[in-house]
C-alpha cells in the first residue's frame, strides 16, 4: 500500500505542475488581455480540482496504511496470493432476484423514456424484488 501513496503523491504533484504550467501558459499566450480574462478557467480548475482529489486519495490510504500498524500481504514479496484473499461473503449463484431486479430498472427505464405510468410498476416490481432477494434464505429449500 505504500507504493500506492506514493504513486498518488507523484499524481498529486503532476497534476499541480501541469495546472501550473497550463494556466502561465494561457497569460502568456494572451498579452493583450489582463491576467483573469487570459487565464482559461475551465481548464486551470479542472486540473487543480483533479490534483486537489488526488492528494485527498493518498491522504486516505496514507492514513489507513498507518492505521493498519503493518504491511499487507501485496507488500511482502515473499507472500502467497492465498494471503490476500479475504472472505468476501455469501453469494448465491442461483437466485433469480438480481434478474428481476434488473429487470425492474429496464421497465423503469422505459417508463420514464415512453410512458410514465410504467414507473409505478417498475417500483412495485423492484419492491417485489429486493423482499425476495433478502428474504431468499428464510424460506423455501435454502431456510436457515
Amino acid at each position: 500500500m505504500r507504493d500506492n501513496v506514493i504513486l498518488w503523491w507523484v499524481l498529486t504533484g503532476f497534476f499541480l505542475v501541469v495546472g501550473t504550467v497550463y494556466t502561465v501558459w494561457n497569460i502568456v499566450a494572451h498579452p493583450d488581455r489582463d491576467v483573469v480574462t487570459a487565464i482559461e478557467w475551465v481548464g486551470t480548475v479542472a486540473l487543480y480540482f483533479t490534483a486537489f482529489m488526488s492528494a485527498m486519495v493518498a491522504f486516505y490510504l496514507d492514513r489507513t496504511h498507518r492505521a493498519q500498524g503493518g504491511q499487507l500481504p501485496e507488500d511482502v514479496l515473499t507472500s502467497e496470493i492465498d494471503d490476500g484473499d479475504p472472505e468476501l461473503g455469501e453469494f448465491s449463484p442461483w437466485s433469480w432476484w438480481p434478474i428481476v431486479l434488473a429487470g425492474s430498472a429496464g421497465v423503469g427505464m422505459i417508463g420514464l423514456a415512453v410512458g410514465h405510468f410504467l414507473f409505478p410498476v417498475a417500483i412495485a416490481i423492484f419492491l417485489v424484488a429486493i423482499v425476495g432477494w433478502v428474504y431468499e434464505y428464510y424460506r423455501g429449500n435454502f431456510a436457515r
